[in-house]
């Protein structure tokens, strides 16, 4: 009963008993490793740890680690790609807050890069560049996805490991645009790109756009932020970018495409600039 309740409710269970009997209280409630809580188990001197369950996602080798150092217990993790400094795309994608689909396919790539076999990530270079532990990495682009990559990008479905970044959205819209016109295309953009709004940092835009009302009240709707950049931020950026009439009316390189690579996380414009409806113009930066 107490277990049962504990499942529901907590994210971690530190258990001071048998390793055994824990495995006996807890087999009824397993799930799926994204959602199982961390277990752990510590023996009755407090000297020894055994991060039991969810030692990734979960969180449980991070929490025994925790507490051996406040312990000065000893710690067990019998995660292999732990024991063997092996890459983990699980704690990649928890480290940076990234959303993980298709999570059963893991096993399979963490056993390729255990035996040292090669691994094909689809993904942007900004992305592959920071990943650590490469050695057995190699970068290819999305059309060559076959059933042994990794995909790494917030844009398109996929069946295989896909690890889903957060995604930064630059937009632009003429003067008193609605804010059901800005979600009509909007919706029309995330269904052609296959993009989640929960993958969705912000948004971002040029100045001038901070006080149409429309907008404003879009952003709002969804939950989330809008941030707006001001004319030398984005005329300072040294890159080339799509035609655009806010060079002829406000001085400016761009407004969705330039917005949306200033206020993201690795600088890579990801989805050029997209005209909809001749009022609303959206891009996306990783």
């Amino acid at each position: 009963y107490i277990m049962g309740l504990a499942w529901q409710k907590y994210d971690a269970i530190i258990a001071i008993l048998a390793i055994g009997a824990v495995v006996r209280k807890i087999a009824p409630f397993l799930k799926d490793k994204s959602s199982d809580p961390a277990v752990l188990v510590i023996d009755l001197a407090l000297s020894k740890i055994v991060p039991l369950l969810s030692g990734h996602l979960g969180g449980a080798n991070e929490l025994a680690n925790l507490l051996a150092r406040r312990l000065q217990a000893s710690v067990f993790i019998s995660t292999a790609t732990d024991q063997t400094n092996t890459l983990a795309f699980d704690m990649v994608a928890k480290k940076r807050g990234w959303r993980i689909e298709n999570i059963k396919c893991l096993a399979k790539i963490s056993n390729k890069l255990l035996n040292k076999k090669v691994v094909k990530v689809a993904t942007y270079k900004s992305i592959f560049d920071s990943l650590p532990k490469k050695d057995n990495l190699e970068l290819i682009d999305f059309e060559s996805v076959d059933d042994n990559s990794v995909v790494i990008s917030p844009v398109g479905n996929f069946e295989n490991l896909t690890l889903r970044p957060k995604i930064y959205i630059g937009i632009g819209c003429n003067q008193g645009t609605t804010k059901e016109e800005i979600e009509e295309a909007f919706a029309e953009f995330i269904e052609n790109y296959k993009i989640s709004k929960d993958d969705i940092a912000l948004f971002a835009s040029f100045e001038a756009k901070s006080s149409e009302l429309g907008l404003l009240e879009f952003v709002e709707s969804l939950g989330k932020e809008i941030k707006f950049f001001k004319k030398g931020q984005i005329n300072s950026l040294e890159m080339e970018f799509s035609s655009s009439a806010s060079k002829k009316f406000f001085g400016i390189k761009g407004v969705a495409e330039p917005s949306a690579i200033l206020a993201s996380h690795y600088k890579e414009l990801i989805i050029k600039k997209v005209a909809l409806h001749k009022k609303i113009t959206l891009a996306g930066a990783i």
